[in-house]
């Protein structure tokens, strides 16, 4: 009886957490939490907690780092190890396994990446801001896939497929820009170690050695050596997803690489991720200093580059790529509703805040920068939404009528 009760008390939480649009919501909670932190009596308590030294090591081997820089190079190690295995499996078995069905969300990835570049890079050509003409060339997958659930029942699985897709193909080209053009100083001795940790890795798979275990502890020795080589500490997580094994063992169903994910999915979209939002998403909204935040170039670079810059981006390159018979739309999918999916990818939150903290060190830009992503995922999920519904709206009108 007492079981039965338990249960019941929790089934409505059971039924959240599996539902494609908790993790956004659980994620713009925390958005809101850090704002009201931020802009509250507690702002002082809130930035001495995120700025209080934390050291952790074993022997004389000690790292003392910010508790925001633990959460931004460790904790985002573990989301950035999540998206190795999720590129590794797409490649292998999924949306970017065959080219024909790769082509288009790759290619429409990669308008959605270049076009944000741009006009970002037009409004801050010549400051030194214009480093950050990689913040909104992201898509953030939790909340573009969690809005998307608002369109309707009746959005066609192509679209929810090709978001995916192209959300991930995205991803990895964050993750190529990251480790290419936002690395200051290397550590050759350092980046040699990471290089041969990796190698190790690899051999394991190789060897079809499936022991996650044995996997995890080289993904920390390669944690801390890509720590100390220069490039961010996250990329080692990605490197340790690619070469998580693939395959089960034999007599088994689930692979190790199906093991881990399904396992530490549910532990990012409902805590690292949002912890990161509370750590980062904090922004001082005071009027004189929102005024002068507004009117930087990073601000309004972010914005256009995201709103803007996504949808022409993501429309326009597939547009051309179908036109020139090189690919096809997805079954049930209009340009209407295309261009809808492309609105919704100027979302670009967590790894757009993440590139922020990366290529802006001045203050005042990084907050505009990251006023300008919250401002431009929020107009880019509802003006998505939005035509989305009036997609939806029109095909049945057509359908009545004929």
């Amino acid at each position: 009886m007492l079981v039965a009760r338990v249960n019941k008390l929790f089934r409505p939480f059971e039924t959240f957490f599996k539902d494609e649009a908790a993790s956004g919501i659980v994620l713009l909670v925390a958005t809101v939490m850090a704002l009201i932190l931020a802009n509250s009596s507690l702002s002082s308590f809130y930035y001495q907690v995120l700025e209080h030294p934390v050291s952790v090591g074993i022997g004389p081997f000690v790292l003392t780092e910010s508790v925001q820089q633990w959460i931004n190079d460790g904790l985002m190690a573990v989301f950035f190890f999540t998206v190795g295995m999720e590129i590794k499996r797409e490649i292998l078995r999924g949306e970017l396994s065959a080219p024909g069905k790769a082509t288009l969300p790759v290619v429409a990835a990669l308008g959605g990446m270049v076009l944000p570049a741009i006009i970002y890079l037009a409004i801050n050509w010549g400051a030194p801001t214009a480093h950050g003409w990689g913040i909104p060339i992201a898509t953030d997958i939790a909340f573009a896939l969690g809005v998307l659930t608002l369109a309707g029942r009746n959005v066609p699985r192509g679209l929810a497929v090709f978001l995916t897709a192209l959300a991930i193909a995205d991803d990895l080209g964050a993750i190529i820009v990251i480790a290419l053009f936002l690395t200051e100083k290397l550590f050759y001795p350092a980046l040699l170690a990471a290089g041969l940790v990796f190698l190790a890795l690899l051999l394991l798979n190789k060897l079809g050695v499936r022991w996650i275990p044995a996997y995890l502890l080289l993904g920390i020795a390669l944690w801390i050596a890509v720590f100390e080589s220069g490039v961010h500490a996250t990329l080692a997580g990605v490197l340790l997803g690619m070469a998580i094994p693939a395959e089960p063992r034999s007599g088994e169903q689930h692979s190790p690489l199906e093991k881990l994910e399904c396992r530490l999915v549910p532990w990012v979209s409902f805590g690292i991720l949002p912890i990161f939002a509370l750590a980062n998403a904090g922004i001082t909204l005071q009027m004189e200093y929102f005024k002068e935040i507004v009117n930087t170039p990073v601000f309004w670079g972010v914005v256009l580059g995201l709103f803007l810059g996504k949808q022409l981006g993501v429309f326009l390159f597939s547009y051309a790529l179908v036109r020139a018979g090189m690919a096809t739309l997805p079954d049930e999918v209009s340009w209407g509703k295309l261009y809808g999916a492309g609105i919704l990818c100027g979302i670009g939150f967590t790894m757009s805040i993440f590139i922020a903290g990366l290529s802006l060190k001045d203050p005042v830009s990084l907050e505009a920068a990251k006023l300008g992503i919250i401002c431009a995922s929020l107009v880019s999920g509802i003006v998505g939404v939005g035509v989305l519904r009036l997609m939806e709206t029109l095909k049945k009108e057509v359908s009545a009528r004929s």
